[in-house]
C-alpha cells in the first residue's frame, strides 16, 4: 500500500460520524441502494440499515461505480422494521422518516448535530405506517415544483448534505469520532481492500 493510499484512509477514517445513519426501507431498485451507500460514504456515514420485509437483499447493487461504496460503508440487513428499530434505539437517540404529512418538520428545521438516524422509504409508497409509528417523527423536503417528491437517492444526498453542513460548522468533522475499537478494525478492513 502506498503512503498517499494510507493517508487517505486515515483522512477518511478521521472524518466519519458515527452518530448519523441511514435506513432505508424496502427500496426496491438496488441502483439507489448503490446511490445511497456512494453519497453516505461522501459525508462520513459509516452505517446503512437495509430493511427488505418480502424481498430478497440484491446480490449486487447498481452499476460498478456505485457499488465499490459497500466496501466503505456497513451494510445492515434486517427483515423486520421492529429489529431493525431495536437496533437504532441502541445506537441513536432520534429517528426520523420522511413523510409527507402535515406534522412533517422541514428539513432545515431539524439539528443533525444531535444523534440521529433518517429513514427513507421505497420508490413508491414511502415508508410503512409501521415505521412511521416507530419513529420520533417525520420531516420533509422542501419543494416548490408539480412534483411532491424526489428520487429516494436524490432526497437522502439533500437530506444528508444539509448534515454535513450542520455538523461541519459544529466542528464535527475537526476530531476522529469513531470509538478507537472501531477505527481500528476500520483501518484493517480497508487496507485489506487494496
Amino acid at each position: 500500500m502506498t503512503n498517499a493510499r494510507q493517508d487517505k484512509i486515515e483522512k477518511v477514517l478521521h472524518h466519519r460520524q458515527p452518530n448519523l445513519a441511514i435506513v432505508l426501507e424496502d427500496v426496491q431498485d438496488p441502483r439507489n441502494v448503490s446511490a445511497v451507500m456512494r453519497s453516505c460514504d461522501a459525508v462520513g456515514i459509516q452505517q446503512v440499515f437495509l430493511i427488505t420485509t418480502g424481498q430478497a437483499l440484491p446480490k449486487k447493487f447498481g452499476f460498478k461505480s456505485g457499488r465499490s461504496a459497500n466496501k466503505w460503508v456497513d451494510l445492515h440487513h434486517y427483515t423486520d422494521v421492529e429489529t431493525c428499530f431495536q437496533v437504532l434505539r441502541q445506537q441513536y437517540s432520534t429517528i426520523l422518516t420522511t413523510h409527507l404529512g402535515s406534522e412533517s418538520k422541514d428539513l432545515y428545521a431539524i439539528d443533525f448535530t444531535q444523534s440521529i438516524a433518517l429513514v427513507f422509504g421505497n420508490e413508491q409508497h414511502g415508508v410503512c405506517e409501521l415505521t412511521r409509528s416507530l419513529a420520533d417523527g417525520n420531516f420533509t423536503i422542501p419543494q416548490v415544483g408539480m412534483i411532491p417528491s424526489l428520487n429516494i437517492s436524490v432526497a437522502c444526498a439533500v437530506t444528508i448534505y444539509e448534515a454535513y453542513r450542520q455538523k461541519k460548522l459544529a466542528g464535527h468533522y475537526d476530531t476522529p469520532a469513531l470509538p478507537i475499537a472501531e477505527l481500528n478494525a476500520l483501518r484493517t478492513q480497508w487496507q485489506a481492500e487494496d
